[in-house]
């Protein structure tokens, strides 16, 4: 059976600050097949690479007292957030920041490269991965939220991979997504390969009507497949318990969808308890055994945070 393909999540992730030039070089280095990057928008319109909106958790704004007045609360996707948020930054603002580990307690290696790397912006991201040969997965945080600002996300994507011939179906780019109306409206766009993200829980904010759990049925999977070609499935859709599969993967595979998991990671903190090694969270367990399980389930692809350790 074939090995997965190794998507970079956010970059080598796990051993530097996400969303950095470093974690992409690193992962690239490392034999990711893809890099990973979250797209959200600036205030004048620029596809940026961070995790969320909320920069606070993996910037260095808090210490920027030209900043202080901007922290302020926003709703999110139906969720307080208070914080700082890149919708109320222009680029040249953010291109001031640098970019911090976001999980300092688990990997504290991390923030020895914190401060060094500013934000990088999507077309950035294309030129890393252009000039390596890989794929490119970006993903469209909360496209409905951004819409609702005025700062239409799919408008910025189509014009960013139009003016880079990455709209063909053989471009090598994922377009994903959490929601269903983006991806849909896109299908009618690019030909590029788009893929659905399912979590474990809850459903697409942008259709209240629709729960994940639904989605992954062979009738939400046909669904998808109109529109998609691709779903990310949270792995506990995969496997609940180490060694126990569902039948997501083939069902998927019936109604002509490829299968993508997330998100692997090393450290038992993210590990079913069968896979930790010791009691330490930030210790790392068999992350090799755990991939070699979904391999052998028919994955064809992997979001990872430690390609170095997926990587066949």
């Amino acid at each position: 059976m074939a090995d997965p393909l190794i998507i970079a999540h956010r970059g080598a992730s796990g051993e530097r600050p996400e969303h950095t030039r470093a974690a992409y070089e690193l992962a690239i280095q490392q034999g990711a097949d893809f890099i990973e990057p979250d797209l959200v928008v600036s205030r004048d319109g620029v596809l940026i690479v961070r995790h969320e909106n909320e920069i606070g958790e993996t910037t260095d704004v808090a210490t920027r007292p030209e900043f202080a007045d901007r922290r302020t609360m926003k709703t999110i996707d139906g969720r307080p957030v208070r914080g700082w948020f890149a919708e109320d930054f222009t680029l040249a603002e953010l291109k001031t920041l640098r970019a911090s580990e976001r999980l300092p307690e688990l990997r504290p290696a991390n923030t020895a490269f914190d401060g060094r790397e500013p934000i990088l912006t999507f077309e950035a991201v294309l030129d890393i991965a252009a000039a390596a040969g890989v794929g490119v997965v970006p993903e469209l945080k909360h496209p409905s939220y951004f819409a609702a600002l005025g700062l239409p996300m799919e408008d910025a994507l189509v014009a960013v991979l139009e003016r880079r011939g990455l709209t063909g179906a053989d471009a090598p780019v994922i377009v994903q997504c959490f929601e269903v109306g983006p991806l849909q409206r896109l299908r009618t766009r690019i030909a590029a390969p788009l893929l659905q993200l399912v979590a474990a829980g809850g459903g697409p904010f942008d259709r209240p009507d629709l729960t994940y759990a639904a989605m992954a049925t062979p009738e939400g999977l046909a669904d998808i497949a109109a529109y998609a070609d691709w779903i990310g499935a949270h792995t506990a859709l995969i496997e609940p318990a180490p060694g126990a599969p569902t039948t997501l993967i083939a069902e998927a595979h019936a109604a002509g969808l490829k299968v993508s998991a997330w998100t692997f990671r090393a450290e038992n903190a993210f590990l079913p308890e069968a896979d930790r090694i010791g009691a330490d969270p930030a210790e790392h367990g068999r992350l090799r055994e755990r991939l070699a399980r979904f391999t052998g389930y028919g994955l064809d692809a992997a979001f990872t945070d430690h390609p170095g350790l997926a990587a066949p």
